[in-house]
């Protein structure tokens, strides 16, 4: 979890997240993450609107699923539906065989970033600790089920 992040980009934000998920992978396959967050974006954007975005992909890169959170200190062009610049980012990565998980997952997460308190309280945090604390308050258990 990053608050505050200083990008200025949906490049320079999806280079930051691979960053921060190949720290949590065995193999520190930083620029192999984000070329598989980039050609997801290149499906179509992750942006849900509202200045949410949810970057993810599979890969096998990862034995379990991974999640890592940043907030930006400005809201960036992350092409999305509302035309409203993005400022918390969620990225996900799940190994190849996760499917029906993967999509459970994302599921589980845009609702829970549909809910307009969950992310004005993720907004008003002060630093990494707090932000973390505050994502991880909500039950997120059922996300992976």
């Amino acid at each position: 979890v990053i608050c505050n992040a200083d990008v200025v980009s949906k490049k320079r934000a999806l280079e930051l997240l691979a960053d921060l998920l190949a720290r949590k992978t065995e193999a520190d396959k930083s620029f192999d993450i984000f070329q598989l967050l980039t050609e997801r974006e290149k499906l179509g954007s992750t942006s849900l609107g509202h200045g949410i975005a949810l970057p993810h992909a599979r890969t096998d890169l990862c034995k379990q699923a991974i999640g890592v959170f940043i907030r930006t200190k400005k809201g960036i062009d992350f092409d999305s539906p509302d035309h409203e610049p993005t400022d918390l980012l969620f990225a996900l990565m799940v190994p190849e065989h996760y499917t029906d998980e993967h999509l459970n997952i994302l599921a589980g997460l845009a609702g829970m970033f549909n809910d307009e308190n969950f992310c004005q309280n993720l907004r008003s945090a002060d630093n990494d600790t707090e932000l973390f604390h505050r994502l991880t308050s909500r039950d997120v258990s059922s996300l992976a089920s």
